[in-house]
């Protein structure tokens, strides 16, 4: 069977043997210097100033939510605008954190929240924050989204955990926005088994990110920060200070085994980002083609698109159960993402949803979209029995 993802690493064997050197080796394993080392190589190759590990990608959407209310810069009850299209825990901090979700839809073509799909949503109601989910690799026009943004003072982020490594006009997506969130689960682009990041080049977000990651406390800020703090409080630092809360946050802390595989992943992004490109340019190319089964997915104003798996939203359900019963056994396939949160369970009971008969696209691809895995580990012979099934 064709899995969506076949090893826990990429390169598993070397990595393996890496990993249980260093547990045998290491002083601790607990968040030390493995992470700080990752947390600075991921910035570097993402292009942004700072970036924060944790434990994974849906507690850095927690986080990042957490860290703006801390700062004020929004408040509970505040509106905050989502990709309908999404994952759970994308949208589920906004409502377990008092504010207010609004959905946005997509475009059929690209999956992705647009600038018009927003304006729509703008035309009826105001809101503090637009979070936009980068769906499985792919945006829409997300430079005219950001413009919007700023021309409105809504604060802006991405979650970027499915497009580590698309490049659109230039800039890689996590990078349009003042802060993006990425994942290291292991069906993602790469692994760290469980783990995620925060990257932004904003400094106090970053370091109330911190705080917020570990319990409200310094122990992992910067010497110079942890003064500042322990100033500001009047804390007595040779005795509270490593007990002194400042603000609210959670124990969302990565381990020394996941910033150590991390740093043995890193050399290889490039490489797996070209080859997941490679795979995807191949597919799409012949599958795509077939307008009468699929609706046409949108691709071409994208330099660069990196994905893990590979989406179809079919032209009926139909045709999405039959490919799902045609590939039982032979390949894995999973609907789109989360699908339209709107249509789940725990937004309809906890969210005002007045908001959810707004949603079209991100309804018909719950229902009629699904997708199947894009891997750098996939065989040629495994492609063309791919391109068979799907075309």
């Amino acid at each position: 069977m064709i899995k969506l993802i076949k090893s826990t690493f990429y390169k598993e064997i070397e990595t393996k043997n890496k990993l249980v050197s260093f547990i045998k080796r290491a002083k601790q394993l607990s968040f030390g210097p493995e992470c700080e080392m990752f947390e600075k190589r991921f910035a570097m190759w993402q292009g942004r100033e700072h970036s924060v590990m944790l434990n994974s990608g849906s507690s850095a959407n927690l986080a990042i939510i957490q860290a703006l209310l801390n700062l004020g810069r929004i408040k509970r009850g505040d509106k905050v605008a989502f990709s309908a299209l999404t994952w759970s825990t994308n949208v589920m901090p906004l409502l377990e954190l008092g504010l207010e979700p609004v959905p946005v839809d997509v475009e059929l073509d690209t999956l992705n929240v647009s600038s018009q799909t927003f304006l729509e949503v703008l035309k009826k109601t105001s809101v503090s924050m637009l979070m936009i989910t980068n769906l499985l690799g792919f945006c829409d026009d997300i430079d005219a989204v950001a413009s919007i943004c700023r021309k409105n003072n809504i604060l802006f982020t991405e979650d970027n955990c499915e497009s580590l490594g698309t490049v659109y006009k230039g800039t890689k997506l996590g990078n349009w926005g003042l802060a993006s969130t990425f994942s290291f689960y292991v069906g993602h682009h790469i692994s760290t088994i469980e783990g995620g990041a925060v990257a932004t080049d904003d400094e106090e977000l970053a370091t109330m990110l911190r705080l917020v990651r570990a319990h409200g406390w310094d122990r992992n800020l910067s010497f110079t920060k942890q003064t500042e703090m322990r100033n500001k409080f009047k804390v007595n630092s040779t005795f509270y200070s490593r007990y002194t809360f400042y603000d609210l946050g959670y124990n969302l802390r990565p381990t020394e085994i996941n910033g150590f595989i991390g740093n043995t992943q890193i050399p290889y992004f490039d490489e797996i980002v070209a080859k997941r490109e490679k795979n995807f340019l191949r597919l799409a190319q012949v599958i795509y083609k077939n307008s009468k089964r699929y609706f046409p997915l949108h691709y071409s104003h994208m330099d660069l698109v990196s994905n893990f798996a590979i989406p179809l939203v079919c032209r009926t359900q139909k045709i999405r159960d039959e490919l799902v019963e045609r590939c039982s056994k032979i390949i894995e396939i999973r609907p789109i993402v989360g699908g339209d949160m709107t249509m789940q369970p725990f937004f309809a009971r906890y969210s005002k949803n007045t908001f959810s008969k707004q949603i079209s696209n991100a309804g018909l691809i719950h229902t009629q979209g699904l997708y199947f895995g894009n891997n750098p580990e996939l065989t040629d012979k495994e492609l063309r029995q791919i391109e068979h099934i799907f075309s």
